[in-house]
């Protein structure tokens, strides 16, 4: 069959209706009144069939993926710059966040607000200015921790710093008795920070050790025992002290004999006493502390107890009572029923 040359724009037209449905050969569009279907120009064997976004017979090819295609497909896209698409991504204080979610799509609202630094407060606010007019009672643990530091890191101020530290701990008896390895372990702390707040920790247990600067005079196991439960309650090894006394139960020092497992296979009773005799006490009292917390007495304490009361009745220093010292709490062994020699000599 031959075509002629003036049928070949009605047979174009003829194939072109067929592929629109709705539309009748030889007769104009409804779409486009007395208009008739322009013939598409073709772009050669190899043009790619481009989709209309209707559900039509292109559809059929949208799904087909040729090598060709494939390889042309797969290739990703150049997309913005690094930098700029790393500007993009960071948000901005105080414009609204577009974060994307997977589920309901573009995610609106505000972006989180860096905290501010201690030099970005006002004046009024800032940890330091606050001692000077309050006094150190006005300022909370992690502000004075926070102090000894001086500054922060990694974009965080010191009092956050020193608020984790504190926290991580479970309060500031825990912080001392920390060690540097410990502290270092803390985010953002290191090396130097961890010895700036051992060292002054050890300043404030050197300055209960030195007391009393004065005299001070023991009524009861209670007076000595509120004292000594600062110095000794965190201590992380045993210690062994005798308390001399003069003749109105005034403190004249505290001697550290021993340190160790206090019982009687280590503990030489002649220690005890040297310095009471040096310095013509007129009574001691042994206080010794379990770094485990608990006050209870044990066996080899007792025993102890009884040689040193012996001990003492022969030296003419009578042994007036002997604490055992936890945490927070203590334990006087004349209040379990041990006998004690009494002030001046009775019983």
């Amino acid at each position: 069959m031959t075509l002629s040359p003036d049928a070949v724009p009605s047979a174009a037209r003829d194939l072109a209706a067929s592929l629109v449905p709705g539309v009748a050969p030889g007769r104009p569009s409804p779409g486009l009144p007395g208009k008739e279907l322009e013939p598409v120009a073709a772009a050669g064997p190899d043009a790619a069939f481009e989709p209309t976004g209707a559900a039509g017979p292109a559809a059929a090819f949208e799904s087909v993926a040729t090598p060709e295609s494939a390889a042309t497909t797969s290739r990703p896209s150049p997309g913005p710059p690094r930098s700029s698409a790393r500007a993009a991504a960071l948000p901005v204080p105080g414009r609204p966040s577009r974060e994307r979610c997977p589920v309901t799509g573009p995610r609106i609202g505000p972006a989180p607000i860096r905290p501010r630094l201690i030099r970005e407060l006002p004046p009024e606010e800032r940890p330091r200015e606050r001692l000077v007019a309050r006094g150190p009672a006005g300022l909370s643990n992690a502000e004075l921790v926070a102090l000894i530091w001086g500054s922060g890191a990694a974009g965080r101020s010191a009092v956050e710093l020193a608020s984790e530290a504190v926290a991580t701990h479970g309060g500031v008896a825990g912080l001392a008795g920390a060690s540097v390895v410990e502290l270092e372990s803390l985010p953002g702390v290191g090396s130097a920070r961890a010895c700036q707040l051992v060292a002054a920790f050890e300043l404030g247990r050197r300055l209960l050790a030195d007391w009393p600067s004065g005299r001070f005079t023991v009524r009861t196991p209670r007076d000595l025992a509120d004292r000594l439960v600062l110095q000794m309650g965190r201590l992380d090894r045993e210690e062994l002290r005798v308390v001399l006394l003069n003749t109105k139960n005034q403190v004249l020092a505290i001697q550290t004999v021993y340190q160790g497992n206090v019982s009687t296979a280590l503990v030489r009773v002649g220690e005890l006493f040297r310095d009471a005799v040096r310095q013509s006490a007129a009574g001691v009292i042994l206080v010794h502390n379990h770094p485990s917390g608990d006050p209870t007495p044990r066996p080899d304490a007792l025993h102890l107890t009884a040689e040193a009361v012996a001990a003492g009745r022969l030296l003419a220093v009578p042994v007036l009572a002997h604490l055992v010292i936890g945490h927070d709490a203590f334990v006087s062994l004349r209040d379990r029923g041990v006998a004690f020699e009494r002030p001046g000599g009775g019983r």
